[in-house]
């Protein structure tokens, strides 16, 4: 019996239930996969290696091939359809294609210029009633329709660090308010009061305090309206585990080398306001001399960070505006470099330059 391999391709943008109905059922009826997928700078901010990474992670035994310099124009004119047929063609001129599998019009001449069978699956939206667009739209909305794996990489993950008694709390809770989200309080308080010995975890412990902070992490996640404010992160508990072991466990380390990629902005609050005392904690000048360890950690790993200072009003402020028309998967620089060129713009002095150029 010959071998079939299916085909299926698309920009997922996101990937969505529908896009998976169709990589089960060629999955379910041919021998090999192969998924095609096309860069999409002109419809999401999502890199496309990001995008076939879901697929990878979701769909181990698919083959996914990256179309960096497919064609981004659409339409059904004859010019666009042999553009494409042309493409796809001579991307898989190494394999014979046998299904190709769509929900769409161009289901028909795609599998013509491949010789392959037209599989078409839910063309009416029927068994998933969405699209890619009303989920771009509105991720939270929709997140029915989204795996996990990839509804984490439409949220904006944003950090809060800091010593102990620097408002993170306080601040996390505040923004969850604001922006109408969840937040993920910080897990580390709750289990060193469950298993702290003589004020200290062991760095077995310290682990699997970090294991517990990403789990629960990831739960606040699904939940989230566009952003996941989170107290606390992997980092901060190694310098905890530097601080009172002189090391940490590889997987310590692990955890915290992933946390320069795994948050889109770290806003580092300081400690400016009033130290308040409790038996947890160990006191104003160890609040000083710790906020400068996380400090030159942040800085010797190169994470870009906002400062919050003032009272908690100042420090939502500061948020909001430094948020403000931030979208992830693009240059936080870049975002900040286009605000602070709007706020000159916007002074009198621009306006007065501006009006005597005119």
């Amino acid at each position: 019996m010959s071998r079939t391999t299916g085909l299926v391709l698309g920009k997922f943008a996101p990937l969505h239930a529908g896009h998976q109905l169709l990589i089960e059922r060629a999955l379910a009826e041919t021998d090999h996969v192969i998924v095609l997928i096309y860069g999409a700078a002109n419809v999401t901010d999502v890199p496309l290696s990001v995008r076939s990474d879901w697929i990878r992670t979701l769909y181990p035994a698919v083959e996914v091939r990256e179309a960096w310099d497919g064609p981004t124009i659409v339409g059904d004119s004859p010019e666009i359809i042999k553009l494409h047929d042309d493409y796809i063609t001579a991307k898989l001129a190494d394999v014979r294609i046998t299904h190709f599998y769509s929900s769409e019009f161009y289901g028909d001449h795609v599998s013509r210029a491949l010789g392959a069978a037209d599989v078409r699956v839910d063309p009416e939206r029927r068994t998933v009633p969405v699209s890619g667009s009303a989920i771009r739209s509105d991720p939270w909305r929709h997140r029915q329709f989204v795996s996990p794996v990839v509804y984490r990489d439409l949220v904006l993950r944003v950090a809060f660090v800091g010593a102990p008694s620097t408002g993170k709390s306080t601040i996390t809770e505040a923004l969850a308010r604001e922006y109408d989200t969840t937040f993920m309080p910080e897990y580390g308080r709750e289990y060193w009061f469950a298993h702290q010995v003589d004020r200290r975890l062991t760095p077995a412990q310290l682990v699997e305090l970090a294991h517990g902070h990403r789990e629960r992490e990831e739960l606040a996640m699904r939940a989230a309206r566009q952003v996941l404010f989170v107290d606390t992160e992997a980092l901060v508990t190694r310098m905890y585990g530097i601080w009172y072991h002189g090391t940490v466990l590889p997987e310590l380390e692990r955890l915290a080398d992933e946390s320069a990629s795994r948050y889109d902005v770290f806003f580092l609050c300081d400690d400016d306001i009033p130290y308040e005392d409790e038996w947890a904690r160990s006191g104003d000048a160890f609040r000083t001399t710790f906020q400068q360890v996380i400090i030159d950690e942040l800085l010797r790993r190169r994470i870009p960070y906002v400062t919050l200072t003032g009272p908690v009003a100042a420090r939502v402020a500061t948020v909001r505006e430094t948020l403000r028309g931030y979208r992830k998967w693009t240059s936080f620089g870049d975002h900040l470099r286009a605000r602070l060129s709007a706020d000159r713009s916007d002074t009198p002095s621009a306006a007065r330059s501006s009006g005597d150029a005119g």
